[in-house]
């Protein structure tokens, strides 16, 4: 049986109606324009707005995509102060649309594409400035990075949700396989960062923590008028493992260049002049709220940041050049191959 990446709408109805009937009738299905990995829609029904997350089609590599563990994170954190969609629904039958997928809710509010959050300047103030407005999402999203640290896997049903033992060793094995798998050109600079990250990784320290996997600006809603974090969202990539790895993968984001296009970061800019923390000062915070003093081999965790991110854009990259990927512009990620290898050679070098 053949599937198309947009389910079918009868074949939907009659399996919601069988295993969950409280989302109602549906009545349309509109896939959201943005995001390169599992292909989410909009679904609207008589009881709502809700979203349905399935796999992409086609050659999955192994561990991607893993639509049933983001599953299982959202639905343990319901409870927590992190936010988080309702969870409504998970199906595993891949012969219903042709892959795993998960009901949740709708939640409305801003999502931001840009770090710098240019938008803000265009908005009415209402009395508060844009620069504080920018300062208070970056200081929401730090406290929630902060606050998911903080719970204990165990208080929430996650304990066997990693692996025991040196949570960067078994990373950068996972990303050195996919990224060889998906490899779609000789990149030297890659190759000498994978060299580099074996020979200089951190002993294990024994801090775990449930990691977020994707924490950045662009997989966060807001609410359009207070600013407040409504939901974080994109779990797919969460585990049980060391807390500052998402903390690290943030702050390289920001690192980008202004001008990279598809990521835009912070890189180049003024961020004083925005009321955008410093990459230190942002570090120290996490660090007060959590407890601590300093964060020691600050390269290596932004090192291997990069080459995660480098990896993850080489499989984007991959099933654009297979025809299986979520978003059509796939293919133009291709040109950020090479300059995120040089950044992360350069963040050897370099501390904040």
């Amino acid at each position: 049986m053949s599937f198309k990446i947009t389910p079918d709408l009868i074949t939907l109805q009659v399996y919601c109606d069988r295993n969950v009937p409280e989302v109602g009738a549906l009545l349309t299905l509109e896939k959201f324009s943005g995001g390169q990995s599992n292909p989410s829609f909009k679904l609207t029904t008589t009881t709502g707005e809700l979203v349905l997350r399935r796999q992409p089609l086609g050659h999955l590599l192994k561990s991607a995509h893993a639509v049933d563990r983001e599953y299982k994170v959202i639905r343990a954190l319901q409870s927590s102060n992190v936010p988080v969609p309702k969870a409504i629904h998970l199906c595993t039958d891949k012969e219903v649309i042709g892959s795993q997928f998960f009901i949740m809710s709708f939640v409305t509010g801003d999502i931001f594409w840009n770090a710098a959050l240019a938008t803000l300047d265009e908005r009415p103030c209402f009395g508060e400035s844009p620069n504080s407005k920018r300062a208070k999402i970056y200081d929401q999203m730090n406290l929630a990075l902060v606050n998911l640290h903080r719970i204990n896997p165990q208080d929430v049903g996650l304990a066997g949700f990693g692996r025991p033992g040196n949570y960067f060793a078994r990373q950068l094995d996972r990303w050195t396989k996919q990224y060889i798998a998906a490899k779609t050109e000789e990149n030297h600079n890659a190759e000498f960062l994978i060299k580099w990250l074996g020979e200089n990784l951190p002993d294990d320290d024994g801090l775990i923590s449930i990691v977020h996997g994707d924490f950045r600006l662009d997989n966060m809603i807001f609410s359009q008028d207070s600013q407040d974090l409504c939901a974080i969202l994109d779990w797919e990539l969460s585990t049980l493992g060391h807390p500052y790895a998402d903390l690290a993968y943030q702050c390289m984001q920001l690192r980008l260049p202004a001008n990279m296009g598809n990521v835009p970061g912070l890189g180049g800019v003024y961020r004083e002049e925005l009321g955008i923390p410093s990459e230190e000062d942002y570090v120290a915070l996490y660090c007060e709220r959590i407890g601590i003093d300093k964060i020691d081999n600050w390269q290596f965790y932004i090192a291997f940041s990069f080459f995660r991110l480098l990896s993850i854009v080489q499989g984007v990259v991959k099933r654009g050049k297979d025809g299986n990927a979520s978003n059509p512009k796939a293919l133009e990620l291709e040109h950020l191959l090479t300059p995120l290898s040089n950044l992360a050679v350069r963040a050897i070098k370099e501390d904040y």
